[in-house]
């Protein structure tokens, strides 16, 4: 007797992001965008991760534009941006945020991280769902000493009106001290 079978094609990898470099730019109406960088040259490694702080007006509309690169390769290899992988795989990826109490206006709230708070999200996937590359924020009064969380969940098969910050993989969790000035 003879039997023969043959191998399923391998499932396609879905490897998590590699970050090095996060830059968030805040734009209001009428005002300079305000550009915030964190780096972290060797992924958690034994170098310092370096976190830029984030100091906004009081009371004031901004628009939250999020770009994501690996510094492992040249700005030139379309591997640099992660930013548009992340899009283009929009249907497995989102960002989450959380925020001390008070800071925004709108959303109000502390975020969604662990609980099931709102975020204005600006973009998403092609199902629908958000993506949180551009979000719509409203500051508060004047504030010191907070802190604003970003989590990219990489949530291949899983991602869907019901997911939570709790299902997938971290691609990226940051924490930016945040300033809210008058």
């Amino acid at each position: 007797m003879f039997t023969s079978g043959c191998d399923k094609d391998p499932e396609p990898e879905n490897v998590p992001e590699e970050i090095t470099r996060v830059v968030l730019v805040f734009t209001a109406p009428g005002a300079a965008p305000i550009e915030v960088v964190a780096n972290d040259p060797d992924l958690g490694g034994p170098q310092s991760m370096e976190i830029g702080a984030i100091h906004l007006s009081a009371e004031t509309n901004y628009t939250l534009t999020i770009s994501l690169y690996n510094g492992y390769y040249s700005a030139t290899d379309p591997a640099y941006n992660v930013t548009t992988e992340v899009q283009e795989e929009g249907a497995e990826h989102q960002l989450f945020f959380s925020w001390s109490a008070g800071v925004f206006s709108s959303p109000a709230g502390s975020g969604n991280i662990g609980t099931s708070g709102t975020v204005n999200y600006a973009d998403e996937d092609e199902n629908g769902l958000p993506l949180g590359l551009v979000t719509n924020w409203t500051t508060g009064g004047a504030a010191t000493g907070k802190e604003l969380r970003l989590l990219l969940k990489h949530q291949p098969g899983i991602k869907s009106a019901t997911t939570t910050s709790a299902d997938g993989e971290s691609d990226l969790d940051i924490t930016f001290p945040l300033t809210i000035g008058e």
